[in-house]
């Protein structure tokens, strides 16, 4: 029955393999959201392992700099950092916008990083080219996945940038390029109001009763002073000190600083669990829809080849054949079909994968399970055809 089973695919071989090549590329659509979720995740694994802290330090009661705002003076890094067991604590900022590049546009995360060297938290680990940066204005290091090359000219706010260095895999828990530039030019960009918002908040200060109350001299000009320089940073990055835990640094800061503080398991939590559920669950959707056409596909074909040879199922069950073997060869058709189908899929998953604007990360585990899987569809959507077969009567070999 195992060569009757091949020489029936054979017989109909152009339409088995049409089949299994649209079946194929519906798995690699699948195969692909699932990477698709896995890089998402490992993005957010990428951004907390790039920021070289052990420790994120925020505004109270917030999610961090990543999930939401989060605003902290920028001198309360000097507190943490002669706490017990912190070996080094950095100030940085987040804001994700448009950067000017010539004549496009590209969405990045602007990152502000603190004066130092190479190895401080919040900076770049590694360079594939270029420089880190040395000078305290209008230099930035940016990743190539934004389409940036060495000597660029970035437009950020009101102030040009040169590229003098490049990282790989620097990105945001979306997937946009990571720009980093000194802290200062950060905060302008992310705190700074413009001339004429500052003009015009003067001028309503200026007209507002409150602020020109007799015997109260310089309050309009300490107002002023204020609206026109921010000194916030999003957070705090802490490194730790070797021998000492998270938590032991973390508790007296949450109780003399009012300031909330998440460790590496519970920022990845919050990437996870909240700025990925939404998708993660999107993704979930297209992947039962996938199957649910994948099964659809498997289950009309088989039956449509069952339908073609039903004189000769009569005439296998004329001669003594039994409904075991005839149910095998059926079965047998259905797991060639998914096999050529996975083999399809996985080839057009792995040459698309890099194609995505995004970044795909296939798994070898995802690909074992979704072959099982594929194999269990096929099984399942072979069912209508079998029972179909094992009810043909015999004499309609004789009858037709």
């Amino acid at each position: 029955m195992i060569s009757l089973a091949g020489r029936d695919i054979l017989h109909a071989w152009g339409k088995f393999l049409f089949t299994g090549i649209g079946l194929g590329l519906l798995i690699g659509v699948t195969l692909t959201m699932a990477g698709v979720y896995r890089g998402m995740v490992d993005d957010g694994k990428v951004l907390l392992d790039n920021s070289g802290a052990d420790l994120w330090v925020v505004q109270r009661d917030t999610l961090g700099p990543y999930a939401e705002s989060s605003s902290l003076p920028d001198d309360l890094w000097r507190d943490i950092h002669v706490l017990p067991g912190v070996a080094q604590a950095a100030n940085v900022t987040y804001l994700t916008m448009q950067v000017r590049q010539g004549e496009r546009d590209v969405r990045a995360m602007v990152v502000g990083i603190a004066a130092g060297s190479p190895g401080t938290p919040g900076w770049p680990p590694q360079l594939v080219a270029g420089r880190q940066i040395t000078r305290g204005h209008y230099e930035a290091v940016a990743d190539v996945a934004g389409g940036f090359r060495l000597g660029d000219t970035l437009g950020i706010r009101r102030h040009r940038y040169t590229v003098v260095g490049l990282t790989r895999r620097m990105v945001s828990s979306s997937g946009d390029p990571m720009v980093f530039i000194p802290l200062k030019d950060a905060q302008q960009a992310q705190f700074l109001k413009d001339n004429d918002a500052i003009r015009m908040q003067r001028r309503r200060t200026a007209e507002n009763p409150a602020f020109n109350r007799p015997g109260v001299p310089g309050l309009l000009d300490a107002v002023n002073a204020s609206q026109a320089s921010n000194s916030a940073v999003n957070a705090v990055l802490v490194r730790l000190a070797p021998g000492h835990a998270a938590s032991e640094v973390a508790e007296p800061i949450r109780r003399w600083k009012r300031l909330t503080v998440y460790d590496r398991p519970q920022m990845e939590a919050i990437l996870v669990g909240k700025l990925i559920a939404t998708s993660a669950r999107q993704i979930g959707m297209f992947l039962v829809i996938l199957a649910a056409v994948s099964a659809a596909i498997v289950a009309f074909i088989i039956y449509t080849l069952t339908m073609d040879k039903i004189r000769e199922i009569a005439v296998l069950k004329l001669i003594g054949t039994r409904n075991r073997t005839i149910a095998w060869m059926i079965l047998q058709q259905a797991l060639v079909l998914g096999v050529i189908g996975f083999v399809v899929g996985k080839i057009s998953a792995t040459f698309a994968a890099p194609l995505f604007p995004k970044y795909v990360l296939l798994v070898p585990g995802d690909s074992v399970l979704g072959f099982f899987a594929v194999l269990l569809l096929c099984v399942a959507s072979s069912v209508i055809a079998i029972r179909m077969a094992l009810k043909v009567d015999p004499a309609e070999a004789i009858g037709g």
